[in-house]
Formats: C-alpha cells, sequence, structure tokens
C-alpha cells in the first residue's frame, strides 16, 4: 500500500471529524467530569488514610518496623491505586448496563500504565530487573490492555524451535524471561523483607529468630524454585516419578551442605551457640560468631580477619564458648619478686593498684572470690613466683586488653615500693680450693 498525502490528508479529516462528534456529544463532557470526580475522590481518600495510618510523605521512615516502611512506600502509590480501583469499578458497571464510556476506559489504560511504571520507579532498585520490567513488562501490559496480546502470541509461539521432542518458542523464552526476573525480584525481596521483621521481634531470643529466618529462607527459595519450574511448563508431576532417586543422589552428592545446614539449626535451638559469643575452637582459632548461614558461621578475629567455620565442626569437635552463660571471665598475670620481699605488704598493694583499673571488676559490693587477689604461685630458683588473678567483662584481648596493662601497673608499683624484678642467678661454689691452687702451680 502506497500512503500518499492524499491519504493522510483523509485520515486526519476524519479524525477531525471524530474529535468534533466526540466534543459536540454532551455525554464526553459527563465522562470527563466523572473522571475528574473519580480523582478528587481517589485524592480524598488516600490522604484519609495516609493520615489515619501516620504515612505523611514529610516523615521518615527510615528506623521504623519494616511493615511501616513497606506501607510508608506503598502510600506512595496509593492514591493512583484508589483512582485505578475506581475507573475499574465504573468501566465494568458501564459494560453492565451497555454504556459505551470509551474515554473513561481510555482513562483507565493510561493510568494503569502510568501506575505500572511508577510502581517499577519506586520498588525496583536493581537496574537490570527495572530495566526488563520497563522494555518487556511494560509493551506487554500495553498490549494486554489494549486487546492485541493474544495475537502477539500467536505469532511467537509459531516462531518455535523443535529439538528432538522439545518446542522452544519465542513465546515460551519471552515467559521464562519475564516472570523468571519478576519471581527473582520478589524473592530477594521477600527475604530481605522477611528477615528483617524475624529479626525485629524482640519477644523471642535471638538464637530462635535465627533459626526462623533460615527456615523462611530455605521455604521462600523452594516456593519460588517451584513457581519457576511451573511457569518453564515442566509437569511437576513428572518430577514426582524420578524425585527418590534424584533425591538419593543429592543427599549422596550433598551430604556435607546438608550436615552443615542442619548442624546450624541444632547449634540455634540447644542454644550453645549464638551470634555475639567468643569461641576458641580445637585448633586455636578463635572470635567473635557475627553471623550463621546456612551452611557456615563466621568468626571474627582480634585482627580483622574473618574465619569461615563449618556449623557441623560445632556439634563434632570440642570448642570453648568463653561468653556463653556470662560475659565476666577471670584472667591471669604471673611476675616474680625476690625472697627478701615482705610478702604479705606487697600482696595488698598489689590488690590495690590492680582494683583501679577501670576494667577491672572490683570494690565494696562485689564477692569477695571476683575481687583482684594477688597469692604465692611457687618458689623458683631466683624469686618467689607470684601471679594476681582478676576478673573483667568479656575478653582480655582485642579493645578489651587488660593484661598488658596491669603488668605495666604491677611493674611501676614494685619500683615504687623499693622492690625489683629478680632475675636468674648462679651461686659457683669450689670444694676444694687448695687443691685447684697445687693444679695452677
Amino acid at each position: 500500500m502506497i500512503f500518499s498525502t492524499e491519504y493522510f490528508n483523509t485520515l486526519f479529516a476524519n479524525l477531525l471529524i471524530h474529535i468534533q462528534h466526540a466534543f459536540s456529544n454532551p455525554a464526553t463532557y459527563f465522562q470527563i467530569f466523572f473522571i475528574l470526580a473519580i480523582y478528587l475522590c481517589a485524592y480524598l481518600l488516600a490522604r484519609k488514610i495516609r493520615h489515619s495510618f501516620g504515612l505523611n510523605a514529610e516523615q521518615d521512615p527510615e528506623h521504623s518496623h519494616p511493615v511501616q516502611k513497606l506501607i510508608s512506600r506503598i502510600g506512595i502509590v496509593f492514591y493512583p491505586l484508589l483512582a485505578i480501583i475506581l475507573l475499574k469499578i465504573t468501566t465494568e458497571i458501564s459494560e453492565h448496563i451497555q454504556y459505551t464510556a470509551w474515554i473513561i476506559n481510555t482513562a483507565y489504560v493510561i493510568a494503569v500504565i502510568l501506575f505500572f511504571y511508577s510502581c517499577i520507579t519506586a520498588f525496583v532498585s536493581h537496574s537490570f530487573i527495572s530495566g526488563l520490567f520497563k522494555w518487556l513488562g511494560l509493551p506487554t501490559l500495553i498490549l494486554h490492555l489494549t486487546g492485541y496480546l493474544p495475537e502477539v502470541i500467536q505469532v511467537l509461539e509459531d516462531i518455535s524451535l523443535n529439538v528432538g521432542n522439545v518446542g522452544i518458542s519465542a513465546y515460551g523464552l519471552g515467559r521464562v524471561l519475564i516472570f523468571g526476573a519478576l519471581l527473582f525480584w520478589l524473592g530477594r525481596v521477600s527475604n530481605s523483607f522477611g528477615k528483617e521483621i524475624i529479626r525485629k521481634q524482640e519477644s523471642i531470643d535471638i538464637r530462635t529468630r535465627e533459626v526462623f529466618t533460615k527456615l523462611f529462607e530455605v521455604g521462600l527459595f523452594c516456593v519460588i524454585s517451584l513457581l519457576l519450574l511451573n511457569v518453564m511448563g515442566i509437569n511437576l508431576t513428572a518430577l514426582a516419578v524420578f524425585g527418590g532417586a534424584v533425591g538419593v543422589g543429592l543427599g549422596l552428592g550433598l551430604q556435607s551442605i546438608a550436615s552443615n545446614f542442619i548442624s546450624g539449626i541444632i547449634i540455634l535451638l540447644d542454644r550453645s551457640l549464638t551470634v555475639g559469643d567468643f569461641v576458641e575452637l580445637d585448633d586455636g582459632s578463635k572470635g567473635y560468631v557475627r553471623e550463621f548461614r546456612m551452611r557456615y558461621a563466621v568468626l571474627e578475629t582480634f585482627d580483622g580477619k574473618d574465619i569461615v567455620v563449618p556449623n557441623e565442626k560445632f556439634i563434632s569437635s570440642l570448642f570453648i564458648n568463653w561468653t556463653h552463660k556470662d560475659p565476666k571471665q577471670r584472667f591471669r598475670v604471673d611476675f616474680s619478686v625476690p625472697y627478701a620481699t615482705d610478702v604479705r605488704a606487697m600482696v595488698e598493694f598489689i590488690k590495690v593498684a590492680v582494683a583501679e583499673h577501670p576494667q577491672v571488676i572490683s570494690g565494696e559490693d562485689i564477692p569477695i572470690e571476683e575481687r583482684p587477689d594477688c597469692e604465692i604461685d611457687s618458689f623458683g630458683d631466683s624469686g618467689i613466683n607470684m601471679f594476681v588473678e582478676f576478673w573483667i567483662s568479656g575478653v582480655d584481648d582485642g579493645k578489651n586488653r587488660v593484661g598488658g596493662d596491669l603488668m605495666l601497673i604491677i611493674l611501676e608499683t614494685l619500683k615504687a615500693n623499693g622492690i625489683e624484678i629478680p632475675f636468674p642467678q648462679r651461686e659457683v661454689t669450689i670444694l676444694n680450693p687448695q687443691a685447684n691452687k697445687r693444679a695452677e702451680v
């Protein structure tokens, strides 16, 4: 077909005639007035709901509950959503009474498209997923609203490739791509949202919350996987036929992963380990438990390293939990004094000096067994071996390093009282000095 100038002139003239006829019809103005009334009602209703739930735009829900933050974000698109609902109700009523409300129908289509675009902008932060929704999801929505989607689907189904008994069509690939991206985004958002809600439940102890977050993550992964398989057109009933054999194979191949996952749940349920505990493994590795994963736990050492420990190791191996029941710990500092020292007097002023350290637990209100104590350990070759025991809250390392400070305090206190740290001494006795003199001659 050749599109000449006369063709476009005729088309433009017919368009003007239709526009003139539409605006000369009183029903057109009635529909426009009705659309304005719908948007006004939607605006007033949305404003009332936002004020009732405290969802004003000037409020900052950054540090509020996750549900409150979600409702606040929904409040941004609440007004156009209400307008769409009211427009849809109006179109359904007009079709029921057989009234041609083409302007209202057009307004409904435009409102849905704009609402979909605003939702992508407001809720989808991932650039790839956002672009996929805009360039594939938005045209699909337009085709659906305008009624051309079935014809496009038929054309895409005709573009196919058969590989053996498997048929691959352009429509199938597009469907998997769109719905797969949607499920991926929903799974990611739901996982973060669900974990945040569970961890906000302060009435539940932290161990139980960690168990629930793991179970929620696994359950959500299974649901998303099943939905994706269904979108791909894979018959889930057929999977049940060889599901047992596949399960046995996966159990043998992934038994280590399954063991670590089950071990993590057991650890959290029996409350033997939790986030924030300071643990020491049987191989000498030690650090604070910073987080639990499905397969491992992360220990952060004092020098900034992260140690990844499989959960199974906490079940099958010996480890020391320094802060499991009580954060208070007892430590010891050793030193020596000469035999000529007045030990009784020295013990008292060493106790006083150690108790003055701000991190050492001391005071009259503290039980006597938890106050700083200085005692004789043994009698050495060069002096009396002493030790000081003290209690602190936490571990004597990292930010809470106390032992080095106390050694310096003890040294300065001994020097201030005229006591020196003895050094190794040896006495040599000559048994027969006369014989040695004759031998020299």
